[in-house]
């Protein structure tokens, strides 16, 4: 059995990731707090020792439906193996808290161009600001993701 520090780690680590990677399976946000909420409970109580908690957590995920326990699809309808579906949602969830982390203003410029699609003057007009200072915010957004994560940058468009 895991001891509660063990879990609590795992938890910090995974509890993210494992979110992103559930959901696409699952599409249903509500659903997939669920099915990892329930997946950490059960490697809590486990009684045969875990080797390695993050490996039996993502495939207690991949294992699950909401209500049952019926297998989910190896792979996402045949795109991306487990691993890269794996490896996307850590690299999503890193994505996901640098977003958070950004000041308030940038982000809310970032997520309604990126994510949903409005032009620099919708934005401006619903945040009232200028359309100037909106690309700034986006900007200057995406140049703060750049360089604490040049790495995503290519997945940052791809993502958006």
């Amino acid at each position: 059995m895991l001891q509660s520090k063990e879990i609590e780690t795992l938890f910090r680590t995974y509890y993210r990731p494992l979110c992103l990677y559930a959901l696409h399976y699952l599409g249903d946000p509500e659903a997939v707090e669920d099915v990892v909420q329930e997946s950490f409970t059960a490697l809590w109580r486990q009684e045969n020792p875990v080797a390695n908690g993050k490996a039996w957590l993502y495939s207690a995920v991949r294992n699950r439906r909401t209500g049952k326990n019926e297998p989910l699809p190896s792979d996402l309808d045949g795109l991306i193996s487990d691993d890269e579906a794996e490896d996307r949602s850590a690299l999503e969830a890193r994505l996901w808290t640098a977003v958070d982390s950004l000041p308030e203003m940038r982000r809310k410029c970032l997520l309604l161009a990126k994510r949903d699609g409005l032009s620099y003057k919708e934005i401006a007009d619903e945040l009232n600001l200028s359309e100037h200072t909106v690309r700034n915010h986006i900007s200057r957004a995406l140049e703060t993701l750049r360089e604490g994560a040049p790495q995503m940058l290519d997945f940052i468009f791809s993502f958006f």
